[in-house]
């Protein structure tokens, strides 16, 4: 079992708890789910995995491990971090438990830069538990004075290639750009010109494909010619803005992790 839309799978991302994203999963009084893929064990029953039983807790972290390798390497590739690539192998190679000088002759560089990395990334974690204290407070502060729904801002999608201004839109605004852009029968009148309005309909379009499921070209050209006569561009803007990922050949389509 997975999310049943791209929405539904960011809801739980971005409204998972510090210890929840560290884990990789939320639990609730009856089942375990994954935050990635959306995958659910329910609690009280027993997993079989290759010849031995799990009970959810312990099924669910199997499940991390062998389907997206670890909740570090998810956070490290996933583009939320902001951190660079360099910073990436460091933090990988320091995950495995590799000494300052052992990770400078994999990466080809000095121990003193590793030391270097490794500075700048413990200051990036004072900034960032001063900044979530911070927007904690706020956040606090605005539902003391019951600010109204249509200022929501919406989340930019889990997978998005590069987070600026264009993400920025309320849930009305949102709403309204669907209701211009869409007929009654979920068609696409037009593609929008403007970088913002074009994510929402690519977002609202990739409400038709399920997380975790995968799909032929044909399939995929099939869902989105009911939606725009030109599926092709379509297919490849879901692709370019960070939707659907396909395997090199173009056999297989799914919606980006």
């Amino acid at each position: 079992m997975s999310y049943d839309s791209l929405e539904s799978r960011d809801e739980a991302f971005y409204g998972a708890s510090l210890e929840e994203l560290k884990r990789g999963y939320k639990e609730t009084g009856t089942e375990v789910q994954c935050l990635i893929c959306g995958e659910i064990y329910e609690k009280g029953e027993v997993f079989p995995k290759d010849g031995k039983y799990y009970d959810a807790a312990k099924r669910i972290q199997l499940h991390l491990k062998e389907e997206h390798g670890s909740m570090l390497h998810f956070l490290l590739h996933s583009g939320l971090t902001g951190i660079s690539e360099i910073q990436q192998s460091v933090i990988e190679a320091m995950g495995e438990g590799l000494s300052d000088k052992e990770i400078a002759e994999r990466q080809k560089i000095s121990a003193s830069t590793v030391r270097n990395h490794r500075f700048k990334l413990r200051e990036k974690e004072r900034q960032a538990r001063a900044f979530l204290a911070m927007m904690e407070l706020l956040k606090e502060m605005g539902d003391k004075m019951e600010k109204k729904t249509e200022d929501k801002l919406c989340e930019p999608h889990r997978t998005a290639a590069m987070v600026d201004d264009r993400y920025i839109i309320t849930e009305e605004e949102r709403k309204q750009i669907i209701q211009t852009f869409f007929d009654e029968n979920g068609h696409l009148k037009e593609v929008p010109v403007r970088e913002k309005r074009k994510l929402v309909v690519l977002r609202k379009i990739a409400d038709n494909f399920k997380p975790g499921n995968r799909y032929t070209e044909i399939e995929i050209n099939r869902i989105l010619k009911r939606i725009h006569n030109d599926f092709p561009y379509i297919r490849r803007l879901m692709i370019e803005y960070g939707f659907l990922e396909r395997t090199k050949d173009g056999s297989e389509y799914w919606l980006k992790e």
